[in-house]
């Protein structure tokens, strides 16, 4: 078992905004073809602001223009945070994946967080955010 000291459990404002400004590739995970859902609105409007995002779902062969991917494993190139709009059932195995993958960072969104999970990923040496919106985040941190 892999043993770390415990970090920080709420990201700071600084840190979310260091992260929302140093990052450019977004992999978005459970992902919605559906207009009118959080995800694809999420996305959509992290594509209109200079982000690469890239679809993160089984179900769809591409979402917003891009190529959909089934899993995280399947991106052919680096995730600088992973941007989770599933269950919490399933966030300990999609973390397992951005530390398998070596993401950046794994954000849960608004709703969403998991101690066991993130935990792993701070021990993994990826920064966590939990419990936020990016969407939110970055037009509060980029308004004015």
């Amino acid at each position: 078992m892999m043993e770390c000291k415990p970090g920080e459990k709420i990201a700071s404002e600084k840190d979310v905004a260091e992260l929302l400004n140093n990052s450019r590739t977004v992999a978005v995970v459970g992902i919605s073809h559906k207009e009118e859902r959080d995800s694809h609105k999420v996305a959509k409007y992290l594509k209109d602001h200079g982000y690469k995002v890239i679809p993160v779902n089984p179900r769809y062969k591409e979402v917003l223009g891009e190529t959909c991917y089934p899993d995280l494993k399947s991106v052919p190139e680096h995730i600088d945070i992973v941007d989770i709009f599933r269950n919490i059932d399933a966030i300990p195995a999609i973390v397992d994946e951005a530390v398998e993958v070596k993401a950046g960072a794994v954000w849960m969104q608004l709703g969403l967080s998991h101690e066991a999970a993130a935990e792993k990923a701070r021990c993994a040496g990826i920064s966590v955010v939990m419990d936020r919106c990016m969407k939110i985040e970055h037009s509060r941190l980029h308004r004015g």
